[in-house]
């Protein structure tokens, strides 16, 4: 089941991905907390939502969920701001290569070994997840003309480039590491963890609205926050799949679901009207091979 779970979050996921893209403005300095609003409330709404149907929630899970409930939420705010400086970290997709720590943190401290089939699948979605990241880095014109521009020279430093996508892949993945050893152990269960998870966005995008809305007197901008809203929905929709696909397997589906930044590229493709090459489709084939192999490997497990 957490293949299926896996490929739904990558779907959702690289929906996310490509719509928070849209919605970030580069030239408004609030706009990673617009997008934490928009999250926040969805994912307090889904929340509710969950309470109401009868899932079993306590408020001391907030305090046994804690751990990955920091790495997460400082990777995801990260992650946003980083998407005003996209065109410098158009190596974006090294972030998801935090799926690669966590499996090897799983290793380590939870000895969960994948057999032969998983490790080649692993290998190659990580080689391709990298492998991405460095040819967006290169071939990516955007970021020259970007950088050129008198108004965004503060954007031509490498350690904002750096920054972003190295600081978001260790706090993602030990976030996922953290998530792996809390519901393997069963500290806490997976209802549980993710109503936790989404009610601290909620707090978050309350707090985040009243800073904007009410204190800094910012008016709403039709144009850049409706991208940002069916974000927030892809993004819950993919976090409720994630946390049941980590419970499952974290070994293997932490890394399978880095892939979906390679998702999230074939939809900006579509979308945003950019071109593909030569080595995007190498790399998106080495990728979809992996998860091929993962699929086959749970299929002969069962």
């Amino acid at each position: 089941m957490w293949f299926i779970l896996s490929l739904v979050t990558i779907m959702f996921w690289g929906g996310s991905d490509l719509f928070s893209k849209m919605g970030s403005k580069p030239t408004d300095k609030y706009s990673h907390w617009k997008i934490v609003i928009a999250v926040g409330t969805v994912m307090g709404l889904h929340a509710t939502f969950e309470l109401l149907t009868g899932t079993e929630f306590h408020p001391i899970d907030f305090i046994k969920y804690s751990p990955a409930i920091i790495f997460y939420v400082s990777s995801m705010i990260l992650g946003y701001v980083g998407l005003r400086y996209i065109m410098l970290s158009v190596s974006s997709p090294i972030c998801n290569s935090s799926g690669a720590v966590a499996c090897i943190l799983c290793l380590i401290f939870l000895r969960q070994m994948p057999d032969i089939l998983s490790w080649i699948g692993i290998v190659l979605v990580c080689v391709g997840v990298v492998g991405l990241a460095f040819i967006e880095k290169k071939y990516d014109d955007e970021v020259h003309e970007l950088a050129s521009r008198p108004e965004n020279k503060k954007f031509k430093s490498g350690f904002i480039a750096v920054f972003f996508p190295i600081f978001y892949c260790l706090l993602d993945g030990m976030g996922t590491f953290a998530d792996a050893l809390l519901l393997d152990k069963g500290y806490v269960n997976e209802d549980s963890a993710n109503i936790a998870y989404e009610y601290t966005f909620f707090i978050l995008a309350v707090i985040a609205f009243i800073y904007i809305y009410v204190i800094k007197r910012e008016k709403p901008d039709r144009k850049w926050d409706t991208p940002k809203w069916l974000g927030a929905c892809c993004e819950t929709a993919g976090q409720f799949a994630y946390i049941y696909a980590i419970g499952d397997n974290p070994t293997v589906a932490a890394p399978m679901i880095s892939a979906y930044c390679v998702f999230s590229v074939i939809l900006s493709r579509i979308f945003l009207k950019e071109k593909l090459r030569a080595k995007h489709y190498l790399i998106i084939c080495t990728v979809f091979l992996g998860i091929i192999m993962m699929g086959i490997s749970e299929g002969l497990a069962e």
